[in-house]
Formats: structure tokens, C-alpha cells, sequence
């Protein structure tokens, strides 16, 4: 009994061992091999091999439809997503060479406005096939041209009749009339000013790389140019008389010219600078400078500098074309003033409080 009572003892033992002690062994076993199969996948992850990595660019066609007629001109194929209207334009010109890129008009719809050149296809994209409408702009020509030729045209015209060249005046009479004061200054401050408007086309003005339709240059260059012969004949007339109250007049006017001219040149070189220009522009702030200070009371001091220089030049010569020529000018900046206020109050909306767009307190 002894010995069969012990063998049982024993067999539990082993049952013991071999089932409860071996328990806590196996679960720490898969807990280690569990901890570990984490700290691999986590520690470098699979990459597939360059066998099997695909890379996938979407191709869209873009179909060329004219916009008064509605026929097929053209497919442009294999255009990526990332492209832009500029490049399909590009396009359209090898397809297309008696169109340059600078007079094609694309619109989604007939009667839409045109595309802007940065628009990428993937913003206007609803399938893989694309139609846009032409319209042919006509001939164009750069905003650079059409500004140099609207500032050298009157810098050049005024010289050829502060010359006095012939067939413009008699003679006789302008070698007898000694020509006043008044005459020499005005030639100087019409040349500084137009001198100023080329130096900062070419060196200061970010002028956008867009096209105008040749029209707007001829119409441009015709107010200009007109305008500067009327004024010019009047001033340097030999018959042309001096203003009413004399030097004091000249003098105070024609030093309220420089000031402006000097402000307009300041505030160009402030809105060209890169944080107020683009899409993440931020709205210009005074500085130290003083002719910034106009920023506190308008939101386009560069308008109210330059027709400032224009009334000034009016008191200072007392002539009729140029008090005309005045006026237009008024007229023109404070629409384009109003319209660029409008832009400003919703885009910086905190900064504008109690401005005017151009005359503090008026307009």
C-alpha cells in the first residue's frame, strides 16, 4: 500500500510539473516572440522591390473647339495633371504656329472669362477629356512696351517744343520774345517726372508677364502723346504768359511737385518690395520714411502722390491743357483707387479702418 501510494505521489508530481509549471514558461515565451515581431515590422518596414513599385501619371486630352463656331480645331494630347493653361497654349501653338500664345483666348464655356495662364488642368479636369473654347485676342504686345512708349513719347514730344523746332512757331517771334523762367522750370519737372515713370517700369515695378491687346497700347499712347503736345505748345509758346501771382506762385508749387514726385517715387519702391506682392501679400505698413505716412489716412498713396504732382504742375504753369489733362487723370486714378480699395477691404479688412482710397477724409 506503501509503495502504490507513493507511485501516485509521484505521477501527480509529474502531472503538476508537466501541466501548471510549464504554463507560465510557454506564455512568456509567445510574449517575448510576440514583443519582438512588433520591434522588427516597426523598426524597418517592407518596401516593395523597384520590380514592383508602378508609378501612375494620369494623361488628359484637351480638345480645341473655336468659340463662335463650336468645331473641333485641335486635340492636344498627353497633358499631365500638373500641367498648365500656359502649356497648353504652348501646345496649341506648335499644333497651331499662326497663333502665339499671347493671343489665345481658352474658356471652359463660350462667354466665361479666359483662363489664367497658372491655372493647372487638374483644377478644371472632370474627365480625362478636356474641351476649351479659342478665342483669338489679336495682336498683343507686353505691359513693358506699353508702358515704356506711353512715358518716352511725352518725355520726347515736350523737348521738340521746349526746341523749338521749326515749322512749330514762327521764327521771327520766338527770337524776339525772351521766354520766362517759368518756361525752363516746367520743361525740367515734365522730364523729371516721365524720367522717373521709365526708371521704375525697368527697374522697379514688378510689371506682370501678361499681354494687352495692341488697341489698348494705340489708345494709350494717342491720350498720352496728344495730351503732352497740346500741353507743350501752350507752355512754350513765345506768346505764353507767366502766372498771375508771379515766382511766389512758381516757387510754391513747383516745390509741392518735387515733394510728390519724390512721395509717388517712395511708395512704387515700398509696394514692389516681395511681402506686398502675390497671394500671400500682407497690406504695407508706414516705416521711418515720412512719405510712407500717407498709408495712415489711404490705401493708395501712390494715386494721390501722382495727382498731387499733376496740380501742382497746373498752379505752377496756370495753363488750360494742363488743368484739363488734370482732371481726366483725377477721374481715372480714383476709379482704379476705388476698385483696388474694394480688393483691400477684403483682404485686410483689420488694417483698413478709417481709410480712404485715395483724398484723406473724401474719396
Amino acid at each position: 500500500m506503501f509503495k502504490r501510494h507513493k507511485s501516485l505521489a509521484s505521477e501527480r508530481k509529474r502531472e503538476f510539473f508537466s501541466q501548471g509549471a510549464t504554463r507560465p514558461i510557454l506564455k512568456n515565451d509567445l510574449r517575448s516572440f510576440q514583443s519582438f515581431s512588433q520591434f522588427i515590422l516597426s523598426a524597418s518596414p517592407l518596401k516593395s522591390s523597384p520590380g514592383v513599385k508602378h508609378s501612375k501619371k494620369t494623361h488628359f486630352e484637351i480638345e480645341i473647339l473655336d468659340a463662335q463656331t463650336g468645331k473641333q480645331i485641335c486635340i492636344v494630347d498627353k497633358v499631365t495633371q500638373t500641367s498648365t493653361i500656359h502649356d497648353v497654349k504652348e501646345k496649341f501653338h506648335k499644333a497651331c504656329p499662326k497663333w502665339y500664345p499671347s493671343r489665345v483666348g481658352l474658356q471652359l464655356e463660350h462667354g466665361e472669362p479666359f483662363l489664367k495662364d497658372y491655372t493647372t488642368i487638374e483644377s478644371i479636369a472632370a474627365s480625362s477629356l478636356v474641351s476649351l473654347y479659342f478665342t483669338d485676342l489679336g495682336q498683343q504686345v507686353s505691359w513693358t512696351t506699353v508702358f515704356l512708349a506711353e512715358y518716352t513719347g511725352p518725355l520726347l514730344i515736350y523737348l521738340l517744343f521746349y526746341l523749338r523746332i521749326p515749322y512749330i512757331y514762327d521764327e521771327k517771334e520766338s527770337s524776339r520774345r525772351l521766354r520766362h523762367p517759368v518756361v525752363h522750370l516746367a520743361c525740367f519737372c515734365h522730364c523729371i517726372h516721365y524720367i522717373r515713370h521709365i526708371l521704375e517700369t525697368l527697374f522697379v515695378h514688378k510689371v506682370s508677364a501678361g499681354h494687352t491687346p495692341l488697341n489698348n497700347l494705340v489708345k494709350s499712347c494717342a491720350f498720352y502723346w496728344g495730351f503732352t503736345s497740346w500741353i507743350a505748345y501752350y507752355i512754350n509758346h513765345p506768346r505764353y504768359t507767366p502766372p498771375s501771382f508771379g515766382n511766389s506762385q512758381v516757387t510754391v508749387s513747383a516745390t509741392n511737385f518735387l515733394i510728390c514726385e519724390a512721395g509717388n517715387h517712395f511708395i512704387n519702391v515700398m509696394l514692389a518690395h516681395p511681402n506686398h506682392i502675390g497671394a500671400n501679400a500682407c497690406f504695407p505698413s508706414p516705416n521711418y520714411n515720412p512719405f510712407t505716412w500717407m498709408f495712415f489716412l489711404v490705401s493708395c498713396p501712390n494715386y494721390t502722390y501722382e495727382i498731387g504732382s499733376w496740380i501742382s504742375f497746373t498752379i505752377m504753369t496756370q495753363t488750360l491743357p494742363v488743368g484739363i489733362f488734370t482732371l481726366l487723370m483725377s477721374i481715372q486714378m480714383s476709379l482704379w483707387a476705388q476698385k483696388k480699395h474694394k480688393i483691400y477691404l477684403k483682404r485686410f479688412s483689420s488694417f483698413m479702418h478709417r481709410k480712404s482710397a485715395m483724398i484723406p477724409f473724401i474719396l
